[in-house]
């Protein structure tokens, strides 16, 4: 069950597409595992579409508009004799990745690229736009990430297993808003590694000085 959940704040501006790509990359894939974040985007989105309808001037449409729209669809959902969707990979699932990260990691976790980051640590940085950073971290379990501030915003979307800090208990679906005010140390709970979405607009604030000394190499 999914306790932590994304801000109406953070809901609003994905709704309303003001959210660098990596944010975005967290809130959709939190919103794929969540039934409750799901239903209040859907409710966002309505007043946003209402708010359009009022105050936005209707824009005149070529006489070919539908009939070129509808062209489209068919052309995208055309299948191929073995009844999968073209261009649409035939293994569509990943059982620790949701949807919206298979474009970023070659469609399966097996195809991520892990780079390790000291302690047992691994990331995967993910391909985004250069207002804020996405990356896959993968925690052995037991093992606890360096304490550290932060300098911005950082939303960490649990994938795999558990990690606990200062805070709570994150487990699979849960999602970790973090600001400048927040300090903690996230430990992997024993058992099953941990494997976190992770996105950030600023560098971390590491307290020890080995993570500060790395943290150019690592960018994080």
């Amino acid at each position: 069950m999914i306790r932590h959940h994304i801000s109406d704040k953070l809901l609003m501006a994905y709704s309303a597409g003001t959210l660098p790509e990596a944010f975005n990359l967290v809130v959709a894939t939190h919103i794929s595992l969540c039934d409750e974040c799901r239903a209040r985007l859907a409710g966002f989105e309505t007043v946003g579409g209402a708010v359009l309808d009022r105050h936005v001037a209707p824009a005149a449409m070529s006489p070919d508009a539908l009939q070129s729209t509808l062209r489209k669809i068919k052309a995208q959902g055309s299948s191929d004799d073995s009844g999968h969707r073209q261009g649409t990979p035939k293994e569509a699932r990943d059982p620790v990745l949701p949807a919206p990260l298979l474009p970023y990691t070659g469609g399966k976790l097996d195809g991520v690229r892990w780079r390790n980051i000291g302690g047992g640590v691994r990331q995967a940085i993910l391909p985004t736009s250069r207002h804020a950073s996405a990356r896959l971290l993968h925690i052995p379990a037991g093992t606890a990430v360096p304490d550290h501030g932060h300098r911005g915003l950082e939303l960490t979307l649990v994938l795999q297993g558990a990690f606990v800090d200062e805070t709570d208990r994150f487990a699979r679906g849960d999602i970790e808003i973090a600001d400048q005010d927040m300090e903690h140390t996230p430990v992997a709970e024993a058992g099953v590694d941990c494997i976190c979405l992770a996105a950030t607009d600023a560098p971390l604030k590491f307290r020890a000085l080995l993570p500060r000394l790395a943290q150019p190499f690592f960018r994080i």
